[in-house]
């Protein structure tokens, strides 16, 4: 006698709506253990498992995932530093361009352009 035989008597002994339900209950048990535990269900059911392998592979993911991280998150500190630099260095030529060209245009005096100057080199 195999399984199938099995199933087969215990569909026949019961009314078609209780088999029915039985088998709709068997294939939500099989789903949700099945999404659980892929398949080491198949293997051991809802029994218990070789947990601390499974907890330690995925610890050893978590690492390698947060190491990445890690290393992701550096390289883009760099990148805003490199950027904040270039930026501000942009800026102070840019204003001290804007400063030469009051000067010429006689909006201030080289007092004023000197102080401008001064005041750009200290930042």
């Amino acid at each position: 006698m195999t399984g199938w035989d099995v199933l087969d008597t215990l569909i026949k002994a019961f009314p078609p709506v209780v088999a029915i339900l039985l088998l709709v209950v068997a294939g939500i048990i099989f789903i949700v253990g099945f999404s659980r535990r892929g398949l080491n269900f198949i293997k051991y059911g809802f029994g218990k498992i070789a947990l601390d392998e499974t907890l330690e592979k995925r610890f050893d993911r978590l690492d390698e995932r947060l190491d990445s991280m890690d290393t992701r998150m550096a390289a883009m500190d760099t990148r805003m530093a490199a950027i904040e630099t270039n930026h501000f260095g942009h800026l102070k030529d840019f204003l001290t361009e804007i400063t030469s060209i009051l000067l010429d245009k006689n909006v201030i005096n080289n007092q004023d352009k000197a102080r401008l100057d001064n005041k750009l080199r200290g930042m």
